[in-house]
């Protein structure tokens, strides 16, 4: 793995302490025994501090998803060792919350009940879980949409329904599933500035994953290029961009140098 100097590139809030640790991790599927199992990953080792905003980037196949499943806890390592804040990843799931591709809406519920799932699922009072629901609806800009229900919305209100429904428990952990993937250009340029407010504002560390160049250079701290057969980190890239990060961030010079480095080691990545 080709490993570059990360420097202060942080935000500021970030204090050095590692949220989310790889060891030696390795992941396969399959029935071992009868040698059919395919290896996802292999021994992968990853420290991202609290605070930081991680993408991964990589061919398909190359396990960028099934590491954001395996600090979720929905899938286990085949070896290797997970620590999320110190804790595995079954007992971190209060302090994570998962973002995916799909908004996952529950149809028969109105914006405002989405959003509240989890708070009623852990017994929050209904006077707190409206008084929370109120302000990530505000956060988020969907006020107006309390009452609407998701076959009303269009996909980018329904992508700031699953954002608010998973900040409605204050994640210390974010897992995004390339989230943004069926927005247009212009939405998606508008949801990479929201995401990073939201990041600024609540403090919470992400593990992101695009297929997006200029998307990853845009929102990360740092971008993991991943290499497949086996799924593992071949390159660990810092992005040593300004905050805050707006629409001029993409007119900068050294922003087109990224997404030219990046584009030509991944190029490279998938020739192996």
């Amino acid at each position: 793995m080709t490993t570059y100097t990360l420097n202060s590139l942080l935000p500021a809030r970030s204090n050095g302490l590692a949220e989310i640790a790889f060891s030696g991790v390795s992941k396969s599927y399959g029935n071992k025994a009868a040698k059919s199992s395919q290896k996802v990953l292999q021994h992968v080792d990853l420290s991202v501090q609290r605070g930081e905003f991680v993408s991964l980037i990589g061919p398909s196949g190359c396990g960028k998803s099934t590491m954001l499943k395996l600090v979720a806890g929905l899938t286990s390592p085949t070896s290797g060792q997970i620590c999320i804040d110190g804790m595995t990843p079954a007992n971190a799931r209060e302090i994570v919350s998962y973002i995916f591709q799909d908004a996952t809406l529950l149809p028969w519920r109105t914006v405002e009940q989405n959003v509240g799932l989890r708070l009623e699922l852990e017994h929050t009072t209904r006077e707190r879980r409206q008084e929370k629901v109120a302000a990530l609806l505000e956060l988020v800009g969907l006020s107006h949409a309390a009452k609407s229900y998701p076959r009303q919305l269009s996909g980018g209100m329904k992508m700031r329904v699953s954002i608010a429904r998973a900040m409605s428990t204050k994640p210390r952990v974010l897992l995004m599933d390339e989230p943004f993937a069926a927005l247009d250009e212009i939405s998606r340029d508008h949801f990479n500035e929201e995401i990073l407010r939201l990041q600024q504002e609540q403090g919470w560390t992400a593990l992101f994953v695009t297929h997006s160049v200029a998307e990853a250079v845009f929102l990360s701290t740092r971008v993991l290029i991943m290499a497949p057969h086996p799924g593992r980190i071949a390159h660990d890239i810092p992005i040593n961009l300004p905050y805050p990060r707006t629409e001029a961030t993409r007119q900068l010079a050294a922003f087109e140098d990224y997404i030219t480095t990046i584009s030509k080691t991944l190029r490279g990545v998938q020739s192996q």
